[in-house]
């Protein structure tokens, strides 16, 4: 299955790495906000979310460097890219 199938299928848990105040501006409904500097300190409440979990940010490179960290800790992720593809995606199967 591929990224848009496992964002339009409702696959996994959606995680934006936004700071919060980017994440109050707009966000993909259901989200959760673990902004990219708190990731390390949250590996074990991310290990109990349904995976996999879909990263996003305002453009794809925070989620994408959250990707590389949480994948060498053994966690089943991806780069979910721009949240507003990502909210777009999610959209589509309402």
């Amino acid at each position: 299955m591929n990224r848009e199938e496992i964002i339009r299928n409702n696959e996994g848990t959606i995680v934006d790495v936004r700071t919060h105040s980017e994440f109050m501006g707009g966000s993909v409904s259901g989200a959760v906000n673990i902004p990219l500097n708190e990731v390390p300190h949250r590996i074990d409440e991310l290990k109990e979310m349904k995976a996999p979990l879909i990263l996003c940010c305002a453009s794809g490179n925070r989620s994408g460097q959250a990707e590389n960290f949480l994948s060498r800790q053994g966690i089943n992720c991806i780069n979910g890219g721009s949240w507003l593809e990502v909210n777009y995606l999610t959209s589509e199967t309402a």
